[in-house]
């Protein structure tokens, strides 16, 4: 069995026609969708692409799904800031008729028994939470509770749109990454699982990209187009929601928390081997959540970044 797992897409119907051409490539059996569909400038379009797969499709809800089926029953999600809301409103009334219900009715976590890798468990943010945040410098002491006792060989997570294979105690766990919204390279990042565990990114036309978006009627199609289609310096607006959700046993990471991490490991990406050099821990940063997921990333706090916490979104 072969599984394509594409998460959080958030709208982003360019980036994911590029993965899919590159998932019906790969022959895949089945397509699991990790969550975060929404929020993003082209969702209705997004959703219908993924409904009319001519392969089985599989959801599971992710945290802006639970916030805007928050909206579409007229609720504010507590974890979501007032100056942010109108967006996830406006997007709860433009999905209720149609896809309410569909939206609903995604569970928050999905098992599969593959042949060769055993059961694998998907889950947004961890199998216990789907806004709960981690990268692959958390220290592993506070995520062994959570993944402790799973009777899972493999988790698959998204959440932080930042791809890593790691193990934590004895379950290997892998972030898919975002098709819509990769913090990092520009394109757009997923994983296929069978036989291998293979980290995946793929290219795609940025310019043709923002101008699709830039043509729907999304309030905020502009200020998505500059920071996550055509700046690659860009800091996503992920990282504001994420300094505010929840993170592994209510802790808040800090960088100089970071356990060091100096030396070589090998992850296979795109259907290659390659080796990566992990740098030594990173020196003590106020902004606690934001430096953690900035040194995942390998990338640092610039004073020219466009506005490095705005808008919630994952």
């Amino acid at each position: 069995m072969r599984v394509a797992a594409i998460y959080d897409i958030h709208g982003n119907l360019p980036a994911l026609e590029a993965v899919l051409e590159d998932v019906r490539k790969e022959h895949v059996d089945h397509v699991v969708v990790g969550g975060d569909v929404v929020l993003g400038p082209m969702v209705r379009e997004t959703l219908a692409c993924l409904l009319d797969l001519d392969v089985p499709v599989r959801f599971i809800q992710g945290n802006c799904e639970v916030a805007v089926l928050k909206a579409m029953a007229g609720q504010d999600h507590r974890a979501v800031p007032e100056q942010y809301r109108p967006i996830i409103r406006w997007t709860a009334q433009h999905l209720q008729v149609e896809y309410g219900r569909l939206l609903a009715s995604w569970p928050k976590t999905l098992r599969i028994d593959m042949e060769g890798s055993g059961d694998v468990l998907f889950c947004h943010g961890t199998p216990r939470d789907d806004n709960e945040c981690f990268t692959r410098l958390t220290p592993e002491d506070r995520l062994l509770p959570i993944f402790d006792g799973l009777n899972a060989s493999l988790v698959v997570c998204g959440h932080t749109h930042m791809q890593f294979d790691r193990m934590i105690g004895r379950t290997r766990v892998v972030n898919a990454g975002s098709v819509g919204m990769p913090f990092g390279e520009a394109g757009a990042d997923w994983l296929l699982l069978g036989p291998d565990v293979d980290l995946r990114h793929t290219n795609y036309d940025a310019t043709a990209a923002a101008d699709r978006m830039r043509a729907t009627d999304y309030p905020d199609a502009e200020d998505y187009v500059a920071q996550y289609v055509i700046n690659s310096h860009r800091r996503p607006k992920c990282l504001t929601f994420l300094r505010g959700s929840r993170c592994s046993n209510s802790h808040r990471v800090r960088s100089d928390q970071l356990p060091s991490l100096s030396g070589e490991f090998t992850v296979r990406r795109n259907g290659g081997l390659e080796t990566e050099r992990r740098r030594p821990p990173i020196p003590p940063i106020r902004s606690s959540r934001t430096s953690d997921l900035l040194a995942a990333s390998g990338q640092t706090a610039g004073k020219s970044s466009p506005r490095t916490a705005c808008r919630q979104l994952s």
